[in-house]
């Protein structure tokens, strides 16, 4: 005999609710705090900001979720066609007080959002006119070039052949930054259309021909942080990676002696000259 399946609704949820119980039990509490973002509030002076944004929206997003679904499985239960009930139910052509609040209240919601998103943009993008230190990068197919204006130093990198998942990280084009410094990057390209990528740091910048993009960050947790191109640039894109490293201010200043030791000092050549010899528009 076969036997039936069991269409139990209670059944079904308890089983929905263990299977999620058992995947969040990967998750620690605070990759759950952080809203699985791949950071932490102490990366830097603007991760904190940025998470706390990412997590309110989506916990704001869950109760508006929850309150829906909540009033939806409500009305299907309470106003659901019983056995032997032919008879409509009362017909309204308008409820004026029920109108007002779900055109409100989505009005209210959506203004909060945008203060806090506005904000925390403003927070992002603020730039002081004294930053510690201004980095130039250069975006190249297929590598990076980095000038540490006030040390007058450089470090021009060349294409790794990457061969497997971590794969020799130790020979990536390497960007310094000094601990608990404001750092002024100024990203540009010398050929196509690339983008900055930190993704610990929560942030990226795109970098195009024959333009400058701006943006200040003070790293505040010494590491390693693997940093990419975000945007296809030709073949070799997924090759286009860099490591940075923050480290303490006095072994940062080591480095740069060794970079002028080197003979790598003075600055690059014209970020807005590409390799083909115009200045920015189509190639």
């Amino acid at each position: 005999m076969v036997q039936k399946r069991s269409s139990n609704p209670a059944a079904r949820i308890g089983a929905i609710a263990a299977i999620g119980a058992l995947a969040l039990t990967g998750c620690s509490s605070e990759t759950i705090a952080n809203g699985f973002m791949p950071s932490t509030p102490e990366v830097t002076d603007k991760t904190g900001a940025l998470i706390a944004l990412w997590t309110g929206s989506w916990a704001a997003l869950l109760a508006v979720g929850v309150l829906v679904w909540g009033l939806m499985i409500w009305a299907l239960i309470v106003y659901r066609k019983r056995k032997g009930d032919n008879q409509l139910p009362v017909q309204l052509q308008y409820h004026v007080p029920l109108e007002l609040m779900y055109t409100v209240i989505p009005i209210v919601m959506v203004g909060v959002l945008f203060v806090a998103s506005q904000r925390t943009v403003e927070e992002t993008l603020h730039l002081d006119e004294n930053p510690d230190l201004t980095v130039q990068v250069y975006g190249k197919q297929w590598s990076w070039d980095f000038y540490y204006s006030e040390f007058d130093v450089h470090y021009s990198g060349e294409r790794i052949q990457i061969q497997g998942e971590g794969d020799d990280m130790e020979h990536l084009p390497t960007l310094y930054l000094p601990l608990d410094q404001n750092v002024q990057f100024e990203v540009m390209s010398r050929d196509v259309n690339h983008a900055f990528w930190i993704p610990e740091f929560l942030y990226k910048s795109d970098m195009i021909p024959g333009r400058t993009n701006t943006f200040q960050i003070t790293p505040t947790q010494e590491g390693v942080y693997r940093g990419k191109c975000a945007e296809m640039c030709g073949e070799f894109h997924s090759e286009m990676l860099f490591r940075v490293e923050v480290i303490p201010v006095d072994e940062f200043e080591e480095v740069m002696a060794q970079y002028e030791a080197d003979g790598q000092t003075g600055p690059l050549d014209d970020p807005t000259l590409n390799r083909w010899g115009n200045t920015g528009g189509d190639h």
